[in-house]
């Protein structure tokens, strides 16, 4: 006689993920972020390389350079913003959607454990978040090797990493934007299981966010800054470097899954509690 609990293997990810992949919000995403390199790669052609505007040295001065330079200008581009939004939406979205569809009383009943439901839905949530994530500078490397060659990175300091060395930094630099968006996706998802409300949901992840980055740029906070997850979000430079610097890219690390544990285990706590009614 087995004494296996049914319970414990309702809701598999394989289902879960099906249902997300299914959904139009989730095609729409994947297809703003596969067109918006190429879309970036259309303004370059037609208006020619972007010119550094005050004197601040960047990657735009060099992005037509090669693949690889194209694929960290779009990194520049669209770390800041654009590659949270679809965290936040998958994440913000888990939840809440469940509860506004009055959908989630029933996968409770199915039954399915609170816990297990987290899992699930934080699983396949991280899944598409790094695969939208990923697909930014894949599609940049891609379109932009194919323009502009498959060539050295040029440094806008000065100085190349040759093409063998570019691809391992430009990884480096694609896995510290993956965790330096843990705080977003943590804080959307704690906020998709305190409201009903998905727009709410992402909305306050994303507003969060911005907050923090609006607040890392005043420097009349000081060292205050150093505790703000948003101010390292552009450490993966370092990585770009003739010598890579991994101080503010561990530091940044650091500080970014720390807010996301507590925030993680704060939705599964009020989750587990929460009285569902809808």
């Amino acid at each position: 006689m087995s004494t296996s609990n049914p319970a414990g293997r309702t809701l598999p990810l394989r289902v879960e993920a099906v249902r997300q992949l299914r959904r139009r919000r989730t095609l729409a995403m994947a297809a703003l972020v596969v067109a918006l390199p190429l879309i970036i790669l259309v303004a370059f052609q037609i208006g020619g390389a972007p010119a550094n505007d005050r004197n601040q040295v960047t990657f735009l001065s060099v992005s037509t350079a090669s693949g690889a330079n194209f694929t960290a200008t779009c990194l520049f581009l669209c770390s800041g913003f654009f590659m949270i939004v679809p965290v936040a939406l998958f994440f913000g979205d888990t939840i809440a959607s469940e509860a506004s569809w009055a959908s989630l009383r029933y996968l409770l009943a199915a039954p399915v454990p609170r816990t297990r439901l987290l899992v699930s839905k934080l699983t396949v949530a991280l899944l598409f978040s790094a695969t939208t994530t990923v697909l930014v500078p894949l599609v940049a490397l891609a379109a932009g090797s194919a323009v502009y060659g498959w060539g050295a990175l040029q440094l806008p300091t000065g100085g190349s990493l040759a093409a063998g060395e570019a691809v391992p930094r430009l990884l480096v630099a694609i896995a510290f934007v993956l965790a330096s968006q843990l705080v977003t996706a943590a804080l959307a998802f704690w906020l998709s299981t305190v409201t009903d409300a998905p727009l709410g949901a992402v909305g306050g992840a994303l507003g969060l966010t911005i907050l923090g980055n609006i607040l890392g740029a005043i420097t009349a906070l000081g060292g205050a800054r150093d505790f703000l997850p948003t101010y390292w979000a552009y450490s993966w430079i370092d990585a770009l470097q003739t010598q890579l610097q991994w101080s503010g890219m561990i530091k940044g690390t650091a500080i970014s899954a720390t807010y996301a544990l507590v925030l993680f285990a704060l939705a599964f706590r009020h989750f587990r509690a929460k009285d569902v009614v809808s």
